[in-house]
């Protein structure tokens, strides 16, 4: 099992890492041309808001794996251990159910504009949507493979680049 969260952590990594590279070359690239030429790229601008929206949907699980999405976590401090550990179940429950919600959703989304075409690019909005029902698969893996100590101790992963309780002590 270590292996396959070390393969899923490690493959999520480089697709972010690619995709950040290849929007800013895409973007740098067209600033300048258009300050050099006075004329942009016509398919800059679509290609790097496509690839955003991929970015946040690909980050989205490494994000909550490591605690890094924005939370109140007041309730559970002051409650007792056990309805602590309760109220997280629930939030587990709940998260999960949205992950599955956000797989559904895109999924018809991915049905409903696979034959409508991007105005630069060309390519079906499908493409693009994907990301919501990939994205909402990678969260509900990365969820399953902290949701154990996330129930029982509110503990998420950490490693030597990101560490969710030295920095919400900042």
């Amino acid at each position: 099992m270590k292996t396959l969260e070390k393969a899923l952590m490690s493959v999520n990594r480089w697709a972010l890492i690619l995709l950040l590279a290849a929007m800013s070359v895409i973007i740098f690239i067209n600033v300048i041309n258009r300050y050099y030429d006075g004329q942009a790229l016509p398919w800059a601008e679509e290609v790097a808001r496509h690839m955003m929206i991929w970015l946040t949907f690909l980050g989205a699980g490494p994000v909550l794996r490591y605690g890094g999405h924005i939370a109140v976590d007041n309730l559970q401090d002051s409650l007792p251990r056990k309805a602590a550990i309760a109220l997280r179940g629930l939030i587990a429950l709940l998260l999960l159910a949205f992950f599955v919600f956000l797989i559904w959703w895109g999924l018809l989304y991915v049905e409903r504009t696979q034959y409508q075409s991007t105005a630069a690019t060309q390519i079906s909005f499908a493409y693009i949507y994907a990301a919501m029902p990939i994205g909402g698969l990678l969260l509900i893996l990365h969820f399953l493979f902290i949701l154990r100590d996330y129930v029982l101790e509110r503990r998420f992963a950490s490693d030597d680049h990101f560490d969710a309780n030295a920095s919400a002590s900042l």
